[in-house]
């Protein structure tokens, strides 16, 4: 791949965009970012006219893949008609109607543009409810760029807040955390014994610690987070921005059994289209009629529920979730091998169709991953295979088994020149 235009349109890009990218992250990738011309189920197509493999499905929500027709003509429908109105119009109930019936403890739901957005939405519902001020969240565990939410862990023994992790970050705005580890169900329960006294309101967490690495919960520890909040009257958030949608239809709730008071879905929910929404129990969700303030110019625009009830519809068809398992499956299989048959070159871990790059001795970051993941990222992309900068895959329904084969075979080809 030549990858020429790509390199001349970032350096243009760069003196009228701030990093020459959309999204501070796409700056890592290797040896610069992609830009591209056409994107059509599992494939993109560069400035240059050269194809790729796609990984990065727009960093999650294309589960159908790119320009899913059912989802390109729902949303045409409606832009001959109206983009935002700014009125009540029958897509807000109707796209409601859709998300509600997929999700087992969707009684309501609130409309909003990102998962940053409603996470934030979703803890002023929690503190309204309990007349608590504190979250406590999970190290490693990604809840969007908002100050309220961006930390990590001091240290290992620690509960407290790491430091600002982000210039420009308001200090005050980690007082109203406590970070603990993921699945470490003793720490949590340490924790929220003492909720009264912390003034803890909700415990945020990511069902799958998606964003640091892919790691399954334990089976003792979402039930034991729903049993600890019921005693102590904590409300429990799962934030699905990246899982919901995508390990089944009713998200992390259906997958693994247990039922929060809130979920943040996003990403996969509108087919590519920009959305997100708080799906949950109706006493806290009504809160927005008796003094919470929800507010949004773009929320719930016909365009982006459009998008989401076709999507909602599409995921509905039987063996869909199946087959994307397959494919994550196969893909784990036999890009897991090249990976294994190289001792020391890192290795998969996966949940449904969420993969991460683990490199050796285990261990991912925040927004990415170590060992030989920036070698890989640069040489696949010059063989038409594209993938993230942090380490994480994204499979979706359009691909396929002859996709996943090329992929292996390039991989081992870059991992011999390595």
């Amino acid at each position: 791949m030549a990858l020429e235009s790509s390199r001349l349109a970032f350096e243009r890009t760069r003196r009228s965009v701030g990093g020459g990218v959309g999204s501070g992250l796409r700056a890592s990738m290797r040896p610069h970012p992609l830009f591209v011309r056409e994107a059509r189920g599992a494939h993109v197509w560069d400035l240059d006219g050269d194809r790729y493999v796609d990984y990065v499905m727009a960093w999650g929500p294309l589960v159908l893949g790119h320009g899913d027709p059912r989802v390109v003509e729902a949303v045409r429908d409606v832009a001959d008609r109206m983009q935002v109105v700014g009125t009540g119009h029958e897509l807000e109930y109707l796209a409601a109607e859709a998300v509600l019936d997929a999700v087992p403890h969707g009684e309501r739901l609130l409309w909003s543009n990102t998962g940053t957005e409603a996470v934030q939405v979703a803890l002023r519902l929690a503190r309204a409810a309990t007349g608590r001020r504190r979250v406590l969240k999970f190290a490693r565990s990604y809840h969007g760029w908002h100050d309220s939410v961006y930390a990590g862990l001091d240290e290992a023994d620690s509960d407290r807040p790491a430091a600002v992790v982000s210039k420009g970050q308001s200090p005050s705005a980690l007082d109203d955390l406590v970070v603990a580890r993921f699945n470490d169900v003793a720490m949590a329960e340490r924790i929220l014994a003492e909720a009264v006294e912390r003034d803890i309101a909700a415990v945020l967490v990511d069902p799958i610690l998606s964003n640091g690495g892919v790691e399954a919960p334990g089976p003792d520890f979402l039930p034991t987070l729903r049993t600890l909040c019921d005693r102590h009257g904590v409300v429990l958030v799962f934030d699905e921005v990246i899982a919901g949608f995508r390990v089944a239809r009713g998200g992390s709730a259906e997958r693994f059994g247990v039922t929060p008071d809130l979920s943040v879905f996003g990403k996969a929910m509108a087919g590519g289209l920009t959305q997100s929404a708080v799906v949950g129990r109706a006493g806290l969700i009504d809160q927005v009629t008796s003094g919470v303030v929800h507010a949004g110019t773009f929320n719930a625009n016909p365009l982006a529920l459009a998008a989401v009830e076709a999507t909602m519809r599409a995921l509905d068809e039987p063996g869909l979730y199946e087959a994307l398992e397959r494919v994550a499956a196969d893909f784990e299989v036999k890009v897991g091998a090249v990976l294994a048959a190289q001792p020391g070159r890192g290795s998969l871990n996966r949940v449904g169709s969420l993969l991460q790059y683990v490199p050796e001795g285990g261990g991912t970051g925040l927004h990415g991953t170590g060992g030989h993941w920036d070698a890989i990222l640069d040489g696949m992309l010059r063989r038409g295979f594209l993938f993230m900068p942090s380490g994480k895959v994204f499979l979706s329904t359009a691909h396929t088994a002859s996709d996943v084969e090329a992929t292996a075979e390039a991989l081992d080809k870059v991992l011999c020149e390595l």
